[in-house]
């Protein structure tokens, strides 16, 4: 019997739909990337979630795999190239948390707005301060959301019937027509459905711009991209001191497109103006250097900034939905 290694919390069905395709499944949500490595020569599949390096070390040590199988998004984590030279069908479920990383990241924007966070914790202390805590309406502002794949296309979903206006820039997704996409006008897309049947997305427009006009005519700049060389610190001095506004920032993607210390500049001298930020350069808080530690230390201390742990994604929901969309690739890929 073909074998799979469940390397993180997954939903049931997921092992159960393995089952049923005839893999037996072993279920070791705490293994360490140094076990996987040496256990992997047995198994036929690996599921991973983000603890796991699948590198050229790991396939080649892999000499059964079939495939890996990632829940959620990210790929960073796996050597692609490699795989598709050895063989190795490698599959991924975006779709799965897009509607998760999008309410998160519209929750961290009204948050932000409306100075939610600080209010909470000054009413709990007996302190009122109205004029203090007098927010802003999204209404009539213009959102730049960088990356329009999964997570941004169902942010700007959620923003349709908001009266905002909503850019966007995507150097690989927009170039002209994209299947599932029409074009109405120049640069003006409509997009309707998915791949998942049980949602719909509707709006009516997005207008696609370059990123230069991201900078000089937003209001709000939300960022929804994988991680590459090409984007590691995307966000850095230049970026914030290009913008011709003073910016709100949203960070669901991944904590290096965002120079942390820039950033920290930045909102020392007002360019951001507020900042809400679910993934971090460095999440591993055991293994902060101490200029790491003091550097988040600085940003905590910032009431215009609102951080959560890497959980955007992260829903009940979601959680069965990536484990549902993942298994059907399996099945897909393996049929053929």
């Amino acid at each position: 019997m073909k074998k799979v290694l469940v390397t993180d919390d997954v939903h049931p069905l997921l092992m159960r739909g393995l089952e049923k395709m005839g893999f037996s499944c072993t279920y070791l949500p705490d293994i360490t990337n140094e076990e996987t490595h040496q256990v992997i020569d047995e198994y036929d599949g690996i599921i991973i979630n983000s603890k796991i390096f699948v590198d050229k070390a790991m396939l080649d040590a892999g000499t059964k795999l079939l495939f890996v199988g990632r829940v959620g998004s990210g790929m960073e984590i796996v050597d692609k190239v490699y795989a598709a030279e050895k063989g190795v069908a490698v599959l991924s479920s975006p779709e799965g948390n897009r509607n998760a990383v999008a309410e998160h990241a519209l929750g961290m924007l009204l948050s932000l707005a409306n100075n939610l966070n600080r209010g909470n914790t000054e009413v709990k202390n007996f302190i009122w301060e109205r004029e203090k805590n007098r927010g802003f309406e999204v209404m009539g502002k213009t959102i730049g959301i960088v990356g329009f794949g999964h997570t941004g296309s169902a942010l700007a979903s959620k923003l349709m019937g908001m009266g905002m206006r909503i850019l966007t820039y995507d150097k690989y997704l927009l170039k002209g027509y994209t299947e599932g996409w029409q074009k109405l006008s120049n640069n003006v897309f409509s997009m309707k459905g998915c791949e998942l049947t049980d949602e719909q997305w509707g709006f009516s427009s997005i207008q696609e711009v370059d990123f230069q006009t991201i900078m000089h005519e937003s209001d709000i700049i939300s960022f929804h991209l994988p991680l590459t060389d090409e984007v590691t610190f995307l966000a850095n001095a230049s970026f914030f001191n290009g913008c011709k506004k003073e910016i709100v920032l949203l960070n669901t993607s991944r904590g290096r497109v965002v120079k942390t210390g820039d950033l920290i500049n930045a909102l020392k001298i007002g360019k951001v103006i507020a900042a809400g930020l679910d993934v971090f350069e460095n999440e591993k808080t055991t293994t902060f250097t101490e200029d790491e530690r003091s550097m988040y230390a600085e940003l905590y201390t910032f009431e215009n900034v609102i951080v959560s742990p890497h959980v955007a994604g992260w829903t009940h929901e979601s959680k069965e939905r990536l484990a549902s969309v993942l298994l059907k690739r399996i099945e897909q890929v393996l049929s053929r």
